[in-house]
């Protein structure tokens, strides 16, 4: 598949500016707008730095304007939207076709006898864009004035003019321009092919006022910003020439426009070779990821295998989406640390959305040793017996308010080891897991404890948001579920499933984690059935009762069970697990995921819109959730044994490609039709799951 815009969309802005690109460097680092070269967001820009790896990202550099000149005419190819609405100019009128090349940005420009072609990509492992211009066709050389608007601010902010005093100097490459004297310089250099007779750079100190960012108008957000016009690069291109300029942290970066640009291609196809050797290269009975792809499914009632299948494009094209969120988190004592990011823009990395993600965007796609490497880092993490909610931009010290990330652990554990078999990292932490079972029996943070009575978990006290349904503005927790969630009970008695069996294979007693798994089993879970409803209660024993709300966390009791060698009976009878499979395929189902409440509730907002508080009004209130389709599929899996249907389940997050975050999957989409995507353009849990749910279905024989 092909991710590919013609004229005819290009050229149409109101698509060109609803389609989002995307590139990013390994560290946290990235460059983002639309395909029409319009900002839109505060997180638009060409160089967001990661300033304190993975976090600290700041706009260094906000866009390059250009304008070619061409026999006597001026064709501008940027394209602006200013304070009161007007659009000047109108670049994107020239814009032959937007694609993606694997994860490179390529825009052909069209105009009388020329075509000039510009991909941007970043460096791996650096604060580094590149801006790679080829004229491709024309009949006399090109003239291009490209202009530079730089900016230093922190991600999530907005720029009014002010008083800073920009230094430029001249470079061996280019210029190195400061914000302020403080503030971490932005090198702006070009490719040494280019001689000083066909590139000028020229000085400048002009603030640009009044960018209209329409998204973040509808956000509720502070919709104009300033930008500093810091100098003019004039370079002249003859056909089959290129120009590169680099836009970077680093004083010395490669400035070899195709040498950096044959880099990036090779890392890109790297990823896409471990996936597919990682299905092939060895026999199946040593092979990790046939080995955990088989274990998906394995204890349900498919008994027959899958032939294997040619991998779509599509699916490999979600192998490198799903790449960009495996960051560096270096330590001290882990200097090769991973963590993923949750999603782009705005996100960090979350302890929950981490351990979600895990599975699918390394196990699945064969890059064990960076499953290996994120375990180990967030064990170094752990504290009371929690794992991280997440890690604040501003490098604070790391929130601890879920009840949830922790439990994901043990099931990231779980799907690493039946995959690799890696007895060392078990050894290693199996300490961390047992004091994790003690903390959570004995009581640890915001109220969460073992129930003794019933086997359960409750957690949760008044202000506190702590699973995943966790939007909260100011003093307001949306849905605060203080009681026994669902969700958390089974990952509760997976996560004692999971020690006894990983007890067993280390020769220490296991008696306590049976027992208890046992209680849960036979006296705790019935409590769910909700009889009159035809479904499980969403939370037990909160302050007002039991939460009869028809939520899709119930989706997991029946998605969680058999898992290969970990597999243990369901917690709800065959009838029942068919009932909820009903209920949530009529009331929450939709083509993208699964709302986050049915539509008949009294409390169900269908669309996701406005200022902080209707946006997270609305975010676990009907609200449609991506990740939840790979939960979904392999229930479905498990329980109706139709592997066909359940790839159907997947086919339009295929073409979903084609919409938001062009080749990535959105974090939310509307509950109500046409079911808009939201919030974050590119989530990881979104293409996790989604990566996931495929390879369940899609088996090797």
């Amino acid at each position: 598949m092909v991710i590919s815009f013609e004229r005819e969309n290009c050229s149409n802005l109101n698509i060109a500016e609803s389609r989002e690109w995307l590139v990013t460097n390994g560290i946290g680092g990235y460059a983002s707008g639309t395909i029409s070269n319009l900002l839109t967001r505060r997180y638009h820009g060409l160089l967001i730095a990661t300033l304190q790896p993975p976090l600290g990202r700041t706009l260094l550099l906000t866009k390059l304007d250009e304008t070619a000149g061409y026999k006597e005419e001026s064709y501008p190819l940027h394209c602006n939207r200013w304070a009161d609405g007007t659009i000047n100019p109108e670049g994107y009128k020239h814009i032959e076709s937007f694609y993606l090349e694997s994860t490179i940005a390529v825009w052909k420009f069209s105009f009388a006898d020329v075509i000039l072609e510009k991909r941007i990509w970043m460096e791996q492992g650096e604060n580094t864009t590149y801006i790679h211009y080829n004229l491709l066709s024309g009949s006399q050389p090109l003239n291009l004035a490209i202009k530079a608007l730089v900016n230093h601010r922190d991600h999530h902010h907005n720029t009014y003019a002010n008083d800073w005093q920009i230094d430029i100097d001249k470079t061996n490459k280019g210029v190195c321009v400061k914000s302020f004297p403080q503030a971490t310089p932005l090198y702006l250099l070009t490719n040494p092919q280019i001689d000083d007779k066909t590139l000028v750079s020229t000085p400048a100190n002009d603030w640009y006022y009044g960018f209209n960012l329409a998204v973040e108008k509808y956000r509720g957000q502070q919709e104009l910003e300033d930008h500093l016009h810091a100098l003019t690069f004039n370079a002249q291109l003859e056909v089959g020439k290129s120009l590169t300029i680099v836009a970077s942290t680093k004083e010395n970066p490669t400035t070899n426009g195709e040498q950096a640009l044959a880099s990036r291609r090779a890392y890109d196809q790297q990823i896409i070779q471990k996936f597919a050797t990682a299905k092939t290269s060895q026999p199946e009975e040593k092979n990790p990821v046939v080995k955990f792809w088989k274990s998906l499914t394995a204890g349900s009632s498919q008994t027959k295998p899958q032939v294997a299948k040619p991998t779509p494009e599509w699916i490999n094209q979600l192998v490198l989406a799903g790449n960009k969120f495996i960051v560096d988190r270096k330590s001290p004592k882990h200097p090769d640390g991973k963590t993923i990011i949750a999603g782009y823009h705005w996100f960090e990395d979350w302890g929950r959305d981490t351990m979600i993600s895990l599975p699918g965007l390394t196990i699945c796609t064969g890059q064990l040793n960076v499953a290996r490497s994120i375990l180990e880092t967030f064990a170094k993490y752990v504290n009371q017996g929690m794992l991280p909610n997440r890690f604040p931009d501003s490098g604070a010290t790391p929130d601890y308010n879920t009840v949830d990330a922790t439990l994901w652990y043990f099931e990231a554990i779980r799907a690493y080891y039946e995959a690799t078999e890696d007895d060392q990292l078990l050894v290693e932490l199996f300490p961390v897991l047992a004091e994790i079972i003690d903390w959570y029996r004995r009581g640890t943070r915001y109220n969460i404890q073992l129930d003794t009575d019933d086997g359960l978990i409750y957690a949760g006290e008044t202000g506190s948001q702590l699973t995943w349904m966790d939007a909260k503005v100011g003093d307001w927790v949306v849905t605060p579920r203080i009681g026994k969630p669902i969700e958390i009970s089974a990952l509760w008695y997976n996560a004692l499933q999971i020690m006894d069996k990983f007890a067993q294979k280390l020769g220490k007693n296991n008696l306590d984690y049976e027992r208890l798994a046992r209680l849960i089993k036979e006296k705790g879970f019935a409590r769910f059935w909700n009889q009159e409803g035809g479904y499980c209660y969403d939370v037990l024993d909160t302050p007002n009762g039991n939460d009869t709300s028809l939520r899709p966390n119930q989706i997991f009791a029946l998605s969680l069970p058999g898992m290969g060698k970990y597999s243990y009976a369901p917690l709800l009878t065959t009838e029942q697990e068919k009932q909820v499979m009903d209920i949530c395929t009529h009331k929450l189902l939709t083509p993208y995921g699964l709302r986050s409440l049915a539509s008949d509730d009294p409390e169900y907002k269908g669309v996701y819109g406005g200022d902080i508080y209707q946006r997270d009004g609305a975010y676990h209130q009907g609200t449609v959730w991506g990740w939840l389709i790979g939960a979904y599929v392999t229930a479905h899996l498990r329980i109706y044994n139709n592997p066909a249907k359940a790839e159907e389940l997947l086919k339009p997050m295929a073409e979903h490609l084609m919409v938001h975050g062009v080749g990535s999957i959105s974090e939310i989409f509307d509950g109500n039709e046409p079911m808009t995507p939201r919030g974050c353009i590119a989530q990881a849990w979104s293409v996790a799951e989604v990566l996931r749910g495929w390879s369940a279905i899609n088996q090797v024989s």
